[in-house]
């Protein structure tokens, strides 16, 4: 099967110049919801975002949309293309989207605003994003939250099963992840602030990433932004080690649509069916299928989605 094509990351280049109409004309938020009948979908170019992107593509063509994906691997230019209506659709993280928003509200130093109660992160959300033309759809049920693995035998070696354990333990950390892990409060600051943990770097290898894991299985890098959906650890010889503070948040998945091009009943239906069918176990299983397997994602998308009877058969 020929694989949905996707749009260069170049097409969005203005759009990282901006924040979109929404916030110069508030007519756009309070008119009516848009359904156009083209509609962009964009994904954050990692495995899981690849995987959603079809799913969500795959959902709207069954309800008479016509879709296209664009993969764009960072949130600071796809959240401006989202408001400006370059996309349409994304799917995002709960928590993590909610305090990037209200950093982009009210600075780096805000108090975050995402918290593992999903109600009170949701209600947060909300607020942010409708004032930029933004519609944030019901969460489903899986969750992903952000990780961090190192080597099994560094953990041996130094006897750590915790992000505590790596902080007591003073070691110098080089950490594979997204070139934003240097700001953002869950990842290298709330690693040195909650823990302790001597972060001397942040590799810019993107989150959890081929390249990222064998940079720390090679000993290049000791620690990797990962998730825990990851199903490739063990390829890499990695482990996880617990988050016993509770740094991170509950991030369950929300499709998050630019309001007057996707904000219809039409688009909340088509994409509703996901979220009462993917679990948190579900969503591993096909990353496995997409990293380990190296099936396409839009194949395991698609049998997935026949698998639960939310589209037909070919």
């Amino acid at each position: 099967m020929r694989p949905r094509s996707t749009l260069p990351v170049l097409l969005l280049s203005a759009a990282a110049c901006t924040t979109g109409p929404s916030l110069e004309n508030r007519g756009e938020v309070t008119a009516p919801p848009g359904d156009s009948k083209h509609l962009t979908i964009g994904s954050a170019g990692f495995t899981e975002s690849d995987l959603l992107a079809q799913m969500y593509a795959l959902l709207l063509d069954r309800a008479g949309y016509s879709t296209k994906i664009i993969s764009v691997t960072n949130r600071e230019i796809y959240e401006p293309a989202l408001e400006s209506g370059q996309i349409d659709v994304v799917p995002e993280y709960a928590a993590t989207f909610a305090d990037w928003l209200n950093a982009k509200k009210n600075g780096a130093d805000a108090t975050p605003v995402g918290s593992p109660d999903l109600a009170a992160t949701m209600k947060a959300l909300r607020a942010l994003a409708e004032p930029r033309g933004l519609t944030v759809l019901d969460p489903g049920r899986a969750v992903d939250q952000n990780a961090f693995a190192v080597a099994a035998q560094y953990a041996t070696e130094h006897r750590l099963k915790t992000l505590s354990d790596l902080g007591r333990s003073g070691l110098p950390v080089r950490l594979a992840a997204g070139d934003e892990c240097v700001q953002r409060p869950y990842c290298a600051p709330g690693l040195k602030k909650t823990y302790g943990i001597r972060v001397t770097a942040v590799d810019p290898k993107g989150v959890g990433t081929t390249q990222a894991k064998q940079a720390v299985q090679n000993g290049q890098d000791q620690m990797v932004l990962t998730t825990t959906t990851d199903a490739t650890l063990d390829d890499f010889g990695l482990v996880l080690l617990a988050d016993d503070k509770h740094l991170q948040n509950a991030d369950y998945l929300v499709p998050v649509v630019n309001r007057s091009r996707a904000g219809s009943e039409g688009v909340r239906t088509a994409l509703g069916g996901l979220n009462t069918a993917l679990t948190t176990a579900d969503l591993a299983r096909l990353n496995e299928q997409a990293d380990s397997w190296r099936r396409l994602p839009e194949d395991v998308a698609r049998n997935y989605l026949e698998s639960r009877n939310l589209i037909p058969r070919d």
